[in-house]
């Protein structure tokens, strides 16, 4: 299952569609838009060993604990993720939400209400894989985990989430728009 999925599976998209006053399927559809963009955003953070730890600090106070058994979405922070929408995307926010935006229905007032409600979804996601894969679960530690070179965060984040920037796999819509092409330029981190 891709990451795309995964996280998909766990959010009661009626109680999404009924949050953001639209029907279901425009719901589902501007969410399989933003978890790609949202995840791009992260592993283009992380591809500098400043931005792995960075993003390793910021994973130990997410609990993965959101995300199992199914989201309850009244427990989700949304000032918490537009701050965390605000740290993944920097300058470029208001870019990725109008290409974003333009992409399906709903347009880019709906992306921008979208955005905070996932991103702390995706960091409990993340947060769950990661701690069971490279970290050991312990006291925060002031230096994060994360090895510049192989084996770090960076490394297993774009393992998780190659094939979702790649439109590889069932992380894309079928005959939708790769999003790691869209978004490439806007967030750096070497994409082309």
């Amino acid at each position: 299952m891709s990451p795309v999925e995964e996280i998909l599976s766990q959010i009661p998209i009626s109680q999404l569609a009924g949050q953001l006053g639209v029907d279901e399927q425009t719901a589902e559809q501007a969410t399989r838009q933003a978890l790609p963009a949202l995840l791009g955003g992260i592993q283009a953070n992380t591809e500098d060993p400043g931005g792995a730890s960075s993003f390793a600090q910021a994973v130990q106070q997410h609990d993965g604990g959101l995300v199992d058994g199914g989201v309850d979405l009244d427990q989700v922070d949304t000032a918490e993720g537009q701050k965390i929408v605000g740290h993944v995307f920097g300058r470029n926010e208001d870019q990725v939400v109008q290409q974003l935006g333009g992409l399906g229905p709903g347009g880019k007032e709906l992306i921008a209400q979208l955005l905070p409600i996932l991103a702390p979804i995706v960091m409990a996601w993340l947060a769950k894989k990661l701690t069971g894969e490279t970290m050991a679960p312990s006291a925060p530690a002031p230096q994060a985990p994360a090895a510049p070179a192989g084996g770090g965060i960076g490394d297993v984040l774009g393992g998780l989430l190659g094939s979702v920037l790649s439109g590889s796999g069932s992380g894309a819509p079928a005959g939708g728009p790769n999003i790691g092409d869209l978004l490439g330029g806007l967030l750096g981190g070497g994409r082309r």
